[in-house]
């Protein structure tokens, strides 16, 4: 089991740093598909694991400024993100209490990941036909970002596709930009959602060395990804990014069916 999840969150990681999902959305509803360890403990295990690829990736593409992260839109995002972050751990929380039921949780957010994934799907495939936006507006930024941070939290993907889509309806950015600036989002949001956790003790019960192969794991990933998107064309990501929410839905579908 310690490689399988060494694995995944490299895996995960890889085509997180690539595409700018963060590889929680893979990790979260891969594991919770293998079913050794509660819902709880994968989404905290998922978000350091997103954390600290996220780290990496944003640090990469600092240094080599290649694709310039626009702080004035992505901090505001980043700000909000954190802010809704915090209220979608509370939320999850409340409803891991009110019904006691890891499974009960784990329909819920395998239906809702399916639905936002789908709905990214869709997007992606129409999206040369939908016409985009460049809001600038700092409140709206926050905004958004708020609805973004809400959904990576309660969901513990650490960020998603719909960050892809947000940033490109919502800004025109194109595909290798927004996966950049999405894993800026990411790494703000996730540092605030696991300090919370952690200062709240609430961190489930699990074996610390799957934190330390998963975090391992992350960095490497987000290492080997950054290398890979200089290299390779839009084009190619947004096929792997495509590849990858059919993959995510198919994922989702069996863990309803598992929790139910």
């Amino acid at each position: 089991m310690y490689i399988i999840f060494f694995l995944v969150s490299f895996l995960a990681s890889v085509a997180g740093a690539i595409c700018g999902i963060g590889g929680g959305v893979i990790i979260k509803p891969l594991l919770d598909a293998v079913g050794i360890m509660s819902v709880s403990a994968i989404s905290f295990l998922s978000g350091c694991t997103v954390l600290s690829m996220s780290m990496v990736s944003v640090g990469s593409a600092m240094q080599r400024k290649s694709i310039r992260i626009k702080f004035e839109v992505t901090l505001p995002l980043a700000i909000g993100a954190a802010i809704g972050g915090l209220v979608g751990k509370a939320i999850f929380q409340s409803i891991k209490n009110a019904f006691g039921a890891e499974n009960t949780v784990g329909i819920i957010q395998a239906a809702m990941l399916l639905v936002i994934t789908a709905i990214t799907f869709y997007y992606t495939w129409k999206k040369e036909k939908i016409h985009t936006l460049r809001l600038k507006n700092m409140a709206v930024c926050i905004g958004v970002g708020v609805l973004l941070g809400f959904f990576s939290a309660f969901l513990g993907i650490g960020g998603g596709p719909i960050n892809l889509m947000v940033l490109n309806y919502f800004f025109s950015m194109d595909t290798k930009e927004a996966a950049v600036n999405s894993l800026f989002v990411i790494l703000v949001s996730q540092t605030f959602s696991v300090m919370q956790t952690i200062f709240s003790g609430n961190i489930p019960e699990f074996e610390f060395m799957f934190l330390i192969l998963m975090v391992a794991g992350g960095i490497l990933g987000g290492r080997a990804g950054s290398r890979v998107n200089r290299k390779i064309e839009a084009e190619h990501v947004n096929r792997l990014f495509e590849g990858l929410m059919v993959l995510i839905m198919l994922i989702c579908v069996y863990n309803m069916y598992r929790f139910w």
